[in-house]
C-alpha cells in the first residue's frame, strides 16, 4: 500500500504533537554555523570532477549529532535513520532519498579527526553565542568521568608492554592487528571500581551549565594534571572555581590565588587530619554549586544513551568526547532557549535575522 504526503503529513504532525525533541532542536538551531568549518574537510582541490560527489556535509554532520544523541554504532545509525520519520525529518531526507551507510559515516568521523575539527566546532558555536550576548563566565565548575571503551584482552606481558608506551612485536609485524589494538587507553581503580578507557574532563560554566572547555585523556590520568588544561581564565570563564578534593593541593591553591582566581575547590581529610566542623559545613555549601557538573554527566549517560565509546586510539576518543560534548551544549542551548532563559529564538550563522 503506498503511502500519500497527506498520510506523511499526518504523520509528521503527529510527532511534532508529540513533543519531538529533534524537531525542537532544528528549530533554534542553524546548521549552517559548522558549513564553514566543514568546508575544511574539502579544502584539497579535486584533481578531476569525475567520481561520486560527496555527500552534503552539513548532512552528515548532523549523522554524527543523531549518533551522539542516542550513542547508536554507525551500523544502527544507517538502520534508524532509515527506519525512523523523526530522524529523516531531522536531516531533511525523503523517503526515497538515500541513506549514507554506516561506512560513509565512518569515514566523515575519520576526516574529522584528520583536520582536527572538533575544537573549531566548539569555538564557532561559542561564538555564535557571544554574538548573542551570551558569556559563558559566571563561574567554573571541574570534574571528569571516565570514558569506557571496547576492554582489550592481550594478556599481561602485553599489557605490560603497552603500559610502557610501546607496541608487542608480533603486533608491528601485524598491521591489521595492530589497527584493532588500543594501545592508548588505560587501566585504573578508583572506589574499588577497575575502570578502561578515557576520561572526560569538562570546565562548565555555572548559570548555563554548558561546557567552556574540555580535554580527554587516558583513564589513567589523575583529574589534577589536567585542571590547568582545562581552567579558563578570570576574564573568559570568571573568578570563582569549583572542584572537588581530587583538584585540592597547596600548590594548586596558591596557582588560583597567583591567577586571581577564588577556590572554592572542597577540603580535603588526611589519616591524621580530619575535618573540622567547620570545613565540613564549607564542603557541604560548595557541593551545592559543585553538583551541576554532575548533572551534565547525568544527561549524558541516562539521556544520551550512555558516555561509552567503540573506537580504536586516542584520536578517535578525543573526536567522540569532542562530539559528545558538543552535543550535549546542543541540546542545553534548546533547552535554555525553550525555557526562556536566553532572550533570543535561535542561533543563526552570520547575516541571518534572529528574533529576540
Amino acid at each position: 500500500m503506498q503511502t500519500s504526503l497527506f498520510d506523511l503529513e499526518n504523520r509528521y504532525a503527529s510527532l511534532s504533537e508529540a513533543g519531538d525533541p529533534l524537531e525542537r532542536l532544528n528549530a533554534v538551531i542553524d546548521w549552517e554555523i559548522f558549513r564553514p568549518i566543514l568546508a575544511r574537510i574539502d579544502s584539497k582541490e579535486r584533481k578531476t570532477a569525475a567520481g561520486r560527489k560527496p555527500t552534503c556535509r552539513v548532512l552528515m554532520f548532523k549523522l554524527l549529532i543523531l549518533q551522539r544523541l542516542h550513542n547508536l554504532s554507525d551500523e544502527r545509525l544507517q538502520y534508524q535513520v532509515s527506519d525512523r520519520l523523526s530522524f529523516m525529518r531531522f536531516l531533511g531526507l525523503e523517503l526515497s532519498g538515500n541513506v549514507p551507510d554506516a561506512r560513509t559515516v565512518w569515514a566523515f568521523r575519520e576526516a574529522l579527526k584528520e583536520h582536527h575539527l572538533v575544537e573549531p566546532f566548539f569555538e564557532g558555536l561559542n561564538q555564535a553565542l557571544a554574538d548573542l550576548g551570551v558569556e559563558l563566565k559566571s563561574g567554573q565548575i571541574i570534574d571528569a568521568t571516565f570514558v569506557p571503551v571496547p576492554i582489550q584482552r592481550n594478556g599481561r606481558e602485553n599489557n605490560a608492554i603497552i603500559k610502557a608506551d610501546a607496541v608487542p612485536i608480533e603486533w608491528g609485524k601485524t598491521p591489521a592487528k595492530l589497527a584493532q589494538k588500543d594501545t592508548d587507553a588505560r587501566w585504573t581503580k578508583k572506589g574499588g571500581q577497575n575502570h578502561y578507557g578515557y576520561k572526560n574532563h569538562i570546565n562548565i560554566d555555572r548559570d548555563t551549565k554548558l561546557i567552556a572547555a574540555a580535554v580527554c585523556t587516558s583513564a589513567c590520568v589523575h583529574d589534577s594534571q589536567v585542571f590547568d588544561a582545562v581552567l579558563r581564565d578570570i576574564e573568559t570563564g570568571g573568578k570563582t572555581v569549583w572542584a572537588d578534593s581530587a583538584y585540592r593541593s597547596d600548590g594548586q591553591e596558591q596557582s588560583l590565588k597567583d591567577s586571581q582566581h577564588e577556590s572554592r575547590i572542597h577540603e580535603r581529610a588526611y589519616r591524621n587530619a580530619l575535618l573540622t566542623k567547620e570545613q565540613e559545613l564549607s564542603n557541604t555549601e560548595k557541593s551545592r554549586v559543585r553538583a551541576r557538573v554532575e548533572h551534565v554527566f547525568g544527561h549524558m549517560e541516562n539521556s544520551m544513551g550512555g558516555i561509552f565509546l567503540r573506537s580504536i586510539g586516542a584520536a578517535r576518543a578525543e573526536v567522540g568526547v569532542g562530539l559528545m560534548n558538543l552535543t550535549y551544549n546542543l541540546a542545553r542551548i534548546e533547552m535554555l532557549i525553550r525555557l526562556n532563559v536566553f532572550d533570543f529564538d535561535k542561533i543563526a550563522a552570520p547575516g541571518m535575522r534572529v528574533a529576540g
